[in-house]
């Protein structure tokens, strides 16, 4: 059961995560969505309770997104936009130790869908932003603050329309930060945090089979549930080599430092990450998940298609050659057409943010390394990149080492610890306000 007497003692920042999991934002994808406008207007209501003038942009009915600038000290500087969305994945309620959209505290820590993902760093910039002008104090330049809808399903009806429509609100803007990165891991018995500044390209297709329709008695070598299920077990099944980036070298040099392992394989690296291995394994090398099959409509009838869904995300500038092996990998027969592309991106190493976003983390858990990731999924980042906007992700997060944070995103029973949030809260308003 939850831990009502923690109810009353909730932090402003644990308070406002709570009230966004409260606010069913579940994105199904394809425009099926419950829509994000009950949560972009409660976080417009608390934007102007700190005294800014947000304004909406629904381009798709209840697809809201929103936005506020907060004045920096030095305004000829480039602004700095700092960016979460409102959706989340769905959640099936039955597979859940609590109720996904009832913000339970329970055991130190908030329950719920988008806890994780990412309703918490929602919360954080809100309050850290709170923190900043309660205190009578301005950052250090403009911030861009911008809530975005549909993120879970690439952005299409939230920060792509934004980017094309609403440019405006990114005006002087240079850098962004957003999820997915700022969260410590252990990496051989120490703890680490990773700072991300890159992530794979997206390509979500379709595979497409055609057969002869019969019955489902007959002798039918010509079938296409069978020549689709054979693609899609041969593409779910490729082993993808290890290719390395700027990042994610950077990324294997420091876990072996760290460990003393030398010259060890990558994945024998990735594995001294501990629970966020899979995390860490899946940004060595393209993947290819199947996530939908779609075929027939009597079980005595075989239909004429057969359809699967692919998840392929690959390392930035390699999307061309891995289309051109996907299609080699499932031979003629079978269709492939791009449902959804998107860009990878890779940013600086280095530079003056990164270094404030590294001090940031050090000031509030001192001599604890930060190491660049390259993030096997995708954010809104790629969006503003058409702007020429170079993002990276930084959600700062300090978690206790049992906890498999990386295996909770778009997962079951996702919580965050109520005290890795006021740390959160912590580094990005030392950060908002130097930076």
């Amino acid at each position: 059961m939850p831990d009502a007497a923690d109810e009353p003692t909730l932090t402003e920042v644990a308070r406002i995560a709570r009230d966004l999991i409260r606010i069913d934002t579940t994105n199904h994808g394809g425009g099926r969505s419950a829509g994000e406008r009950e949560a972009a207007e409660y976080v417009a209501a608390r934007l102007e309770g700190l005294g800014l003038t947000p304004e909406l942009y629904e381009p798709v009915p209840r697809r809201t997104n929103v936005c506020a600038r907060v004045p920096g000290r030095d305004r000829d500087r480039p602004a700095l936009v700092v960016h979460g969305h409102l959706d989340v994945v769905p959640a099936v309620a039955d597979d859940w130790s609590e109720d996904p959209f009832a913000g339970v505290v329970r055991d130190g820590m908030l329950w719920g869908r988008g806890a994780v993902d990412m309703k918490d760093m929602d919360a954080m910039i809100l309050a850290a932003v709170g923190d900043i002008l309660g205190a009578g104090e301005q950052p250090a330049r403009d911030l861009v603050l911008t809530f975005f809808a549909d993120e879970e399903n690439g952005g299409v009806e939230g920060s792509a329309l934004v980017v094309r429509d609403r440019p405006d609100w990114f005006a002087g803007a240079s850098e962004a930060i957003s999820e997915v990165g700022g969260y410590s891991i252990t990496v051989a018995g120490r703890r680490a945090y990773l700072l991300q500044t890159g992530e794979k390209a997206l390509l979500w297709l379709r595979l497409r089979a055609r057969g002869r329709a019969g019955h489902g008695s007959g002798f039918h070598p010509d079938n296409a549930v069978t020549r689709l299920a054979e693609a899609v077990v041969a593409l779910g099944r490729t082993p993808w080599p290890v290719r390395l980036t700027e990042t994610t070298r950077a990324l294997l040099d420091e876990f072996a430092r760290l460990s003393g392992a030398g010259d060890a394989d990558p994945d024998a690296l990735a594995d001294l990450a501990g629970s966020a291995a899979p995390f860490i394994r899946s940004t060595l090398r393209t993947t290819t998940n199947p996530t939908g099959l779609t075929a027939g409509y009597k079980h005595n009838v075989i239909p004429d298609t057969a359809e699967a869904l692919i998840d392929v995300r690959v390392l930035p500038g390699t999307e061309d050659d891995v289309l051109a092996e996907i299609g080699r990998i499932v031979g003629t027969d079978v269709e492939v057409s791009v449902v959804t592309r998107d860009i990878g991106l890779e940013a600086p190493l280095h530079g003056d943010l990164v270094d404030r976003m590294v001090q940031a983390l050090g000031r509030h858990d001192p001599g604890v390394p930060v190491i660049p990731y390259l993030m096997g999924g995708g954010t809104d980042n790629k969006a503003l990149a058409r702007l020429g906007i170079t993002g990276y992700g930084f959600a700062p997060l300090r978690l206790p080492a049992g906890l498999d944070f990386t295996g909770m995103f778009h997962g079951v029973d996702e919580r965050v610890p109520l005290d890795a949030l006021e740390f959160g809260r912590a580094v990005l308003t030392d950060l908002l306000r130097d930076c």
